[in-house]
């Protein structure tokens, strides 16, 4: 294939400071839960993303000082020399690509309560840590100052030592002592480090100038600001001292990384912001004040977008944090012409929650992600197939879907046998659900790249019971047949049905997707704790419907503080005039009412309602596959090998866990046995 001529200017080498990006593709910094435990697994993951195209990959955040650090939290960390040699892994697992490696320097201040060194925080000026712990930071004398200017020294020291080009300077998403010292509400200091913005602003100066003055003959020094807190005049804006900051530092750094702040703004999930560039009014400004190159961010998809923007004078890279997780290939596709084989971001920040619970990162679309020395995974590469043997694959949800494309892109013969009038499984409704649209991405995505297979065939409107499949007689079995919503209570907070259920309609989200809509007061209970029960609270209150929404949980949609998006959600459903009955418990339900309890003390309460849906837990649509193992004397007879369920089928959870489980099947097909070898664990 040939690349479109519009696309040259991605691919022209730009120089930042002493090094030379072969390319405008930039990976800015982000968090991938392996950091310091697991250097070989991160090294892996950023050699991938160099391989890919990319022209400068960066590391997460790397912690300078054992003074701030974020534990339990799994970033970088360059506290002294014997970090130095996990970094080299990185760099050269970078370099082997010809692609710059850029490593992210920060210091937390008040945003680290230090729960590992138990070390007393440092801020500007005496406060609360920023997270729950009952920890205060003490104000940072002259002295804490010097020897802040001399740990950026000297990590950027070690930072070229370990073979960085790239060294950057933290100042963003108010979660460095450098941004803290430039926000007035946190900076109450009276001293030439306080008050007026230029002294709110000499830390940071300083530590521009002395990491240039140490490395900069070798290595580019890059800012990270958010210009922009959204928080109106209370904190930094692009409009206001946000400009000014710029226009202070201008010429100083080799490179500006501009963001908005906090870190939930700077990585807004599509159904939030489906808008890709939704920064760029914030961050447009930057270029006018600095001959610098700047890099910025906003979740890009759109190649067309991405030219507009270095055409408009808006930025010189595009940056990319989840679109490189989603396709660590994307530069080389769109280098090679295949645009159409790019696995687009959808923007669900599932990539988010392993850092939020310390455990390697992972991606709805590319199952890969995290997985490249772990289990050794390459996210366009698969071994080829072990024989000839013909594949069935009942049901092309998510997981059916992936499972078909890596079996075909092994060489298998693929049949898929889909019960519906289209592909895609709980894609198609989920889809439909406010702000959900970028969900039909995993599924446009695979039935694209399966049409044009032709050793994969696709059978719609093909149900199949387990005397077809024997009769088939496919050596391979694989069974994706999904999963429907509980409608009997039970879930997290219930073992058991709750009492009264046969008095009165029950509905769940399936019956919602069926078309069966409920109106006036309608009540929900929300024992799933994900996205379900907020959006069809949204759902239902935007047709008019009443809506109180019962949660065991302390917020609505709770698990979903994981992706940074649950402040949006309980905003949107308050907005929407949602009751939201938090810690409270559904107890039993009769004809008129419904009685609720408080999880703590147990006291009931009375809720009056027309309908009720429930959104508990779900289960497994296994019967074909009960029925097919009950039957397994048949086997060879029916010339059956191996039958295999996956996905929902399996055990329900998110699109991305149904993704990985139909990745995992296709890798293994004639391979070892599932539990042998899981993982490499080095």
């Amino acid at each position: 294939m040939t690349r479109d001529t519009r696309y040259d200017i991605l691919f022209e080498p730009v120089k930042i400071g002493p090094v030379t990006a072969p390319s405008r593709f930039y990976q800015v910094p982000h968090c991938n839960g392996m950091g310091y435990r697991h250097p070989e697994r991160h090294a892996a993951m950023r050699g991938i993303k160099a391989e890919g195209g990319w022209g400068v990959v960066c590391t997460e955040e790397v912690e300078i000082h054992p003074s701030s650090e974020i534990s339990p939290s799994i970033e970088g960390r360059i506290w002294d020399a014997s970090d130095i040699a996990y970094h080299r892994l990185m760099t050269d697992a970078v370099h082997a690509h010809g692609a710059l490696a850029g490593i992210e320097l920060v210091y937390n201040g008040f945003h680290a309560p230090n729960r590992e060194t138990r070390l007393p925080p440092m801020a500007p000026t005496a406060m609360p840590v920023a997270a729950y712990d009952p920890v205060h930071a003490r104000a940072m004398d002259r002295r804490d100052i010097q020897d802040l200017r001399r740990w950026y020294r000297e990590a950027a020291l070690r930072a070229k030592e370990a073979g960085f080009d790239i060294v950057y300077v933290y100042a963003g998403h108010s979660m460095s002592v450098l941004m803290h010292f430039m926000q007035a509400r946190f900076n109450q200091r009276t001293d030439d480090y306080g008050g007026a913005l230029e002294n709110r602003v000499r830390l940071t100066k300083e530590v521009l100038s002395e990491a240039k003055d140490a490395v900069g003959d070798s290595c580019a020094i890059a800012f990270r600001f958010s210009v922009e807190e959204m928080i109106g005049t209370a904190g930094i804006t692009s409009d206001g001292e946000g400009q000014d900051i710029v226009g202070m530092l201008a010429e100083l750094p080799d490179l500006w990384d501009v963001t908005v702040s906090g870190w939930a703004n700077d990585t807004v999930t599509a159904r939030f912001e489906p808008s890709e560039g939704y920064q760029d009014k914030h961050t447009a400004f930057v270029k006018s004040l600095t001959t610098k190159p700047v890099v910025g961010v906003g979740r890009f998809t759109s190649v067309d977008g991405m030219v507009a923007r270095i055409r408009g004078g808006v930025l010189d890279f595009i940056g990319a944090a989840r679109p490189s997780i989603a396709d660590p290939f994307l530069p080389k596709k769109i280098r090679e012409g295949r645009v159409d084989e790019i696995r687009e971001c959808i923007g669900c920040n599932i990539c988010v929650t392993g850092d939020m619970q310390s455990v390697p990162i992972r991606c709805t679309q590319n199952p890969t992600m995290g997985e490249e020395r772990r289990r050794g995974w390459h996210p366009e590469r698969i071994a080829a197939k072990v024989s000839d043997d013909p594949v069935l694959i009942v049901g092309a949800g998510p997981a059916g879907l992936e499972c078909a494309l890596q079996l075909g892109k092994r060489g298998y013969p693929v049949t898929v046998a889909e019960s519906g009038l289209e592909v895609g499984g709980r894609l198609n409704w989920e889809s439909q659900l406010p702000g959900m649209a970028s969900y039909r991405r995993v599924r446009e995505y695979r039935e694209g790249l399966l049409r044009q297979m032709a050793n994969v065939e696709i059978y719609l409107d093909s149900a199949l019971n387990a005397d077809a499949v024997l009769a088939f007689q496919f050596p391979h079995v694989i069974l994706a047949t999904g999963s429907s919503w509980r409608r009997d209570g039970t879930g997290r907070q219930h073992q058991r049905e709750i009492p009264g259920l046969a008095q009165r309609q029950i509905l769940t989200p399936d019956d919602l997707m069926g078309g069966d809509v409920p109106a006036g007061k309608v009540a929900i209970f929300d024992d799933d704790h994900y996205i379900m029960g907020g959006l069809i609270a949204e759902l239902l209150a935007g047709l008019g419907a009443q809506v109180t929404l019962i949660t065991p949980a302390p917020l609505a949609s709770h698990w979903t503080e994981n992706t940074m998006e649950q402040k949006r959600i309980q905003k949107r459903l308050l907005e929407k005039e949602v009751t939201i009955v938090a810690n409270h418990d559904l107890l039993s339900i009769d004809s008129n009412e419904l009685e609720t309890a408080c999880v703590f003390t147990g006291k009931r309460r009375d809720l009056a309602a027309d309908a009720l849906v429930l959104v508990t837990a779900r289960n497994a649509d296994d019967q074909l596959h009960q029925e097919l193992r009950g039957r397994a004397d048949e086997f060879t007879t029916a010339g059956i090998k191996s039958l295999t369920a996956i996905g929902d089928c399996l055990a329900p959870g998110t699109v991305a866990s149904a993704v990985y489980l139909g990745h995992l099947a296709a890798r293994n097909l004639e391979g070892e046995p599932w539990d042998a070898g899981l993982f490499n664990r080095g």
